[in-house]
């Protein structure tokens, strides 16, 4: 079989399971025309793929991990050991949940195109600049020793400001979104939302994986930034706040401030209606354990599978060598699952399909926490990924735009999302404290801790908590459904 078909059939198979989503995604009607929601398609398209490559500009730093861990530093232990990213990891989404406190009110006020814009472009200048960076560590350049001595601190700032301009990436999708869809259709909303972080994922890691070892570490920063430059010309010329702007009439999206003509609240009066509403609340409570799970995964079971492979040999299993892709369709399965059940047997309502993921998570974090050490590890964690994700995108990406209206949808989603990455940031911390530490032989062999998997026990252990505390906040959300001014 030729080489070039074996490193491509899996973007095959990819494309052929969005296709066959895409064409299956039930939807609702609400009465739009088809003028409409051909607009529709055109406005939410580049918007969502520029946030697709976002996610390839932020998760690149997991990517280049395995280059790093191979190079050493000034004392000799690995430029970028498990602690060192986790550190450095932690920083950077600590920056990310923290920047929604300014960046909510202000796609509130300037509007979601706006921020989509602001956030590719700064994205897009920080990868540049930790690609320069990487070059000149690899290619022994004229800032190397300084690099070399002082990385995680250096690439804590960057990756820090990255992530604060990656955090206009999720409110301006939701904030875009609201206006065009309805209430009833926004299910299927969140199940799109899951597929663009899914492509995101992919991009990633398996896009970014095979750039690392074609073309050298400091692609893996390059090209999203090249992406990222493109989908900014595109969204400037086609993406539009709301159907009024590109030339069609609003309408009444069904929301929480659906006939609410009255002047805008100040974005200090929104944060205190949006921090006393019990349902806001209860949702960013069970998105701090999703941001917690969905990370602990995504980030660890690639190191744990080959800083483990001399036990375990699950480095070239079919799950590790098609990470991204598996994690892809997973969150594309989920989203679907999420989106579909929400609209159609909940009434459009999110807490129901939250607690039947929930409820998933938390049986399979026990059966993971029993069986890490076995090679069914890899397919448990994909299905973990996949119910993660659909409570991320039914959550996040849908009932933000529920319950914060299509008025105060960006301080609603920056709250939420805020909590996810602050969750993310606990489980950053915990897993540098907890999980074992890197070490290179002289031939650049790893040795230690690291590779015995018993010493990973708190990897899985440390998810069960997350997940019950998950699924009892999502089950006080059963019933919960926003109430407009108006019918």
């Amino acid at each position: 079989m030729p080489l070039w078909f074996l490193r491509f059939y899996p973007v095959l198979i990819l494309l052929a399971v969005v296709g066959i989503i895409f064409y299956f995604l039930p939807t609702v009607d609400v009465g739009h025309d088809k003028k409409y929601l051909r607009r529709r398609i055109t406005n939410w398209l580049p918007l969502g793929l520029t946030y697709a490559f976002l996610y390839m500009g932020r998760y690149n730093l997991k990517v280049s991990k395995y280059a790093f861990g191979e190079m050493a530093g000034s004392d000799g232990s690995p430029l970028m050991g498990n602690s060192d990213f986790g550190y450095i990891f932690m920083v950077g989404t600590i920056v990310y949940g923290v920047s929604f406190l300014i960046n909510g009110p202000l796609t509130d006020r300037m509007g979601g195109r706006f921020s989509i814009l602001t956030g590719a472009l700064g994205a897009l200048v920080m990868n540049a600049i930790m690609g320069l960076a990487s070059l000149s560590l690899m290619k022994q350049g004229p800032m190397h020793e300084m690099l070399a001595t002082n990385f995680v601190v250096i690439f804590s700032v960057l990756y820090a400001l990255n992530m604060y301009f990656q955090s206009f990436g999720a409110v301006a999708i939701v904030k875009v979104n609201a206006p065009w869809f309805h209430v009833r259709e926004r299910g299927v909303f969140g199940a799109i939302f899951g597929i663009l972080i899914s492509l995101g994922i992919y991009f990633a890691f398996d896009v970014g994986g095979m750039i690392l070892e074609l073309m050298g570490l400091e692609w893996v920063f390059f090209m999203p930034a090249i992406l990222l430059g493109l989908f900014w010309v595109i969204d400037y010329f086609v993406v539009r706040n709301s159907p009024e702007d590109a030339g069609l009439a609003n309408f009444n999206t069904g929301d929480a401030t659906s006939g609410d003509d009255g002047p805008r609240l100040g974005a200090g009066a929104v944060f205190k209606k949006m921090l006393t509403s019990p349902i806001i609340l209860t949702i960013a409570g069970v998105e701090f354990c999703s941001g917690f799970l969905r990370q602990a995964i995504m980030q660890w079971y690639g190191s744990f599978a080959k800083q483990t492979d001399a036990v375990l040999h699950l480095k070239h299993s079919f799950v590790n060598e098609h990470w991204g892709l598996l994690l892809c369709i997973a969150g594309i399965t989920g989203g679907m699952f999420a989106g579909t059940i929400s609209d159609h047997l909940f009434q459009s309502r999110r807490g129901p399909v939250a607690g039947v993921l929930y409820g998933l998570m938390l049986i399979s974090s026990v059966v993971l926490a029993f069986t890490y050490t076995t090679p069914m590890v890899g397919w448990l964690v994909i299905f973990m990924s996949m119910a993660v994700i659909g409570v991320h995108g039914m959550l996040s990406g849908t009932a933000s735009m529920d319950f914060g209206g299509t008025k105060n949808v960006g301080i609603a989603v920056g709250i939420i999302d805020g909590f996810v990455y602050l969750g993310t940031g606990v489980m950053s911390l915990v897993y540098a404290l907890a999980l074992p530490k890197m070490q290179l032989s002289e031939a650049g062999d790893l040795i230690g801790p690291a590779t015995d998997p018993a010493n990973w026990k708190a990897w899985p252990l440390a998810m069960i908590p997350m997940a019950a505390i998950g699924l009892v906040l999502a089950l006080r959300l059963w019933n919960a459904k926003p109430k407009p001014k108006t019918t």
